[in-house]
């Protein structure tokens, strides 16, 4: 059984891309840990749960009702700090997403992106999906001081996708899915530069992963190191990483996998 690490800010993070992989790496015999910055008890993005824009674009029904559940694990509602933890009493680490503005507490703190930084050099599980990825593009090397992403493979929220997502809402939501000036994509592949590879994925719209049905999700592996781009990769992003906990790679088998990718 591994014991994950999963930090979050303490409120608007992503309902699926925690709830489902706490509930994949649970039942698979993992224990994941939260913790957040003073030790608060975190919430996610309410529009998540109640409807982005006319009660809908929010999580699928699935994820909420496993994110009830999720409110009541003790580990949830009583999370470690930040400055407490140690890396070394973790055997992985996952970095979930979300856009909402309530993400820069975690996404722009060096503390977090010092641990992150520690599991990435070390060879440890890391998963991250869809902003999470920012806390890695942020996070440089303890020694050379290079982004630990550098030469690297990974995805990340696509351009397209948040710019779609901020167009169709911003007469109504402002720049709700806008979290930083810069897109995603944009500073992630600063981070991996020349030397690394941006794996976009297939083009999707509306399309998502199920816990039956992996069609529409994407992943892309390197090594130990998991990454997905949206929520409707959540269900084959958590299942990927529960494997690599059960059995790490070295960074010589690196690939990208989809169903449907071209």
């Amino acid at each position: 059984m591994a014991r994950v690490l999963l930090p979050l800010p303490d409120r608007d993070f992503d309902v699926t891309e925690v709830a489902v992989p706490w509930h994949v790496l649970s039942e698979a015999g993992h224990e994941v840990v939260f913790a957040t910055e003073a030790g608060a008890t975190p919430a996610a993005d309410p529009l998540l749960l109640t409807g982005v824009l006319f009660g809908k674009l929010g999580a699928e029904p699935d994820a909420k009702a496993l994110y009830a559940r999720l409110e009541h694990d003790p580990r949830f509602v009583a999370p470690l700090r930040w400055a407490d933890l140690r890396d070394d009493d973790f055997d992985a680490l996952l970095l979930a997403g979300g856009h909402a503005k309530g993400m820069r507490q975690y996404l722009g703190s060096e503390l977090v992106q010092r641990l992150a930084a520690r599991f990435f050099v070390a060879d440890r599980p890391v998963a991250a999906i869809c902003h999470g990825p920012l806390v890695l593009a942020r996070a440089t090397h303890p020694d050379t001081g290079v982004p630990v992403l550098r030469g690297r493979k990974s995805t990340c929220l696509p351009r397209y996708l948040e710019r779609l997502a901020w167009w169709s809402t911003a007469w109504k939501l402002g720049d709700y899915y806008r979290t930083y000036p810069a897109y995603v994509e944009e500073e992630l592949r600063a981070a991996l530069g020349d030397e690394g590879t941006f794996v976009r994925g297939p083009l999707v719209v509306s399309a998502r992963g199920t816990e039956t049905d992996d069609r529409a999700a994407f992943v892309v592996e390197d090594g130990a190191y998991v990454s997905a781009r949206w929520p409707g990769d959540a269900w084959r992003f958590a299942r990927t990483f529960a494997d690599r906990l059960h059995a790490p790679l070295t960074r010589e088998n690196v690939t990208a996998s989809s169903p449907s990718i071209a």
